[in-house]
């Protein structure tokens, strides 16, 4: 990967869509540390002291804590994800979407204007949601006024606050837009990929606080104290290996074997050739995590904004969708598999596939044409995304299943800090999958500036 980024730095066109890359992602941070006017948010965050697993963390870990400190990207570019699965799932459900996006470069430039449009809606929504829980959680800044002017003041603050939220997410998907013209990579992923990554200082400080935890053992704390001197770089092992495990599984593939028949056309024979379908092994990327992580932080997001007494039923209905409940860990992993398949099932259509491969007289070995040849591939895609499913779900779950082991463990020798680690499998998957991707962008350009054509 550096030895591609190193090649890739010598030759001057991508030299300058790095540097435009890099500029887009300078943009990004610095509009991610200013606040939105009329804030007063504690040095904290909005998130200090609250229960890992809501939509509120969630978005903090997708934005880079741009959400969690009221600046004027904090709802980054979340609002646009969610316009594009939405449009996805649209265009299955709805026809004229679904001739729309077969219509080609046409087709495809007035659903991403559709999107566009969707984006800035979402972001209005979701900003408007935002000011209402600033203010009701005394995030804003007191007016002195009275009376009347109160009032105008209070409707000028909200305007204020929202439309300048929905703003940064607009420039964002403009910025986005920018690296897919003119920088490197996907520009979308790159700047979820900013985001996540600007998290990394706060676990290294996070694995240094737990050494230090570990020196109150020789202060007569407990020895159980010494267990963090072994959870501590273990962490960091974990995440390695968690790396590995990613690039391993986003490589892994099945190759369906095509024969294609010879035919004559003129006086020249084409065909004959064999070749392959390749259908990767992990074929719906992160999104299966990402819905039901979405899903499921519904429920802790409602409790944040009631209020529930501990005897009651609903305490205990909301208590099960903690990331620190077995419950939540059980679901999880049910709705990590059923949008795998979901997924799955809107992004391949076996039918289509054998019809493709009939059209083009070709034929898998052993399989008759048609419908056995459609139920031979829709066999397999059931099988890769089963497959695929249970190896998200390890990546998914390990680092809050770990965590919470690790905890119980130390509260049996009388520790009550526990283990929490701030970058789960979700952060990693996107991290991964983005650098992946953009070094596979990388190496195609260099291989096509290196092409010697037929004048040559």
């Amino acid at each position: 990967m550096l030895q591609t980024i190193i090649n890739a730095w010598k030759i001057a066109d991508l030299r300058k869509k790095i540097l435009f890359t890099a500029l887009i992602i300078f943009i990004f941070r610095l509009g991610a540390a200013i606040p939105v006017p009329f804030t007063n948010i504690a040095e904290g965050g909005l998130l200090q002291g609250a229960a890992e697993g809501t939509f509120m963390s969630y978005l903090s870990m997708m934005t880079g804590d741009a959400f969690a400190y009221g600046t004027i990207f904090a709802m980054s570019i979340t609002p646009y994800i969610n316009a594009s699965i939405i449009m996805q799932l649209l265009t299955v459900a709805i026809p004229p979407l679904e001739r729309l996006s077969k219509e080609g470069e046409e087709g495809r430039k007035k659903i991403a204007s559709i999107t566009r449009f969707v984006t800035v809606g979402l972001g209005l929504m979701q900003s408007t949601a935002y000011y209402f829980y600033l203010r009701n959680q005394k995030y804003l800044m007191d007016l002195t006024a009275e009376g009347g002017a109160k009032v105008f003041f209070e409707i000028f603050q909200a305007l204020v606050i929202i439309l300048c939220l929905t703003a940064g997410t607009a420039f964002i998907m403009w910025l986005g837009e920018q690296i897919n013209v003119k920088g490197i990579g996907n520009g979308i992923s790159i700047i979820l990929f900013a985001g996540i990554i600007s998290r990394i200082p706060t676990m290294v400080m996070q694995v240094v606080s737990y050494f230090n935890l570990g020196n109150n053992a020789s202060l007569g704390k407990g020895n159980a104290y010494y267990a963090y001197y072994v959870l501590a770089p273990l962490v960091g092992v974990m995440a390695l290996l968690m790396i590995a495990f990613i690039v391993w599984m986003d490589n892994a593939e099945r190759r369906i074997p095509v024969q294609y028949a010879k035919r004559v056309v003129g006086r020249k024979m084409y065909g004959g050739q064999s070749t392959h379908i390749p259908m990767k092994v992990n074929m719906s990327g992160v999104m299966p995590v990402i819905f039901a992580s979405s899903i499921l932080s519904l429920p802790p997001t409602i409790q944040m904004f009631v209020n529930v007494s501990e005897d009651s039923g609903w305490n205990t209905f909301f208590e099960i969708f903690q990331a620190t409940h077995p419950v939540y860990v059980v679901l999880y992993f049910v709705m990590i598999i059923f949008f795998a398949y979901f997924y799955a099932q809107i992004q391949y259509n076996p039918i289509e596939m054998a019809n493709n491969i009939r059209k083009n007289s070709g034929a898998i070995p052993g399989i008759r044409p048609g419908k056995p040849t459609s139920d031979y591939i829709a066999k397999i895609l059931s099988r890769l995304t089963l497959m695929g499913a249970l190896l998200l779900s390890v990546v998914a779950l390990f680092p809050t299943v770990f965590s919470q082991i690790a905890t119980a463990c130390l509260k049996l020798g009388g520790v009550e800090e526990g283990l929490n680690i701030s970058l789960g499998g979700t952060s990693i998957i996107i991290m991964v999958g983005v650098a992946l991707e953009t070094v596979k962008q990388l190496e195609s350009q260099m291989m096509m500036r290196h092409y010697k054509g037929f004048l040559d």
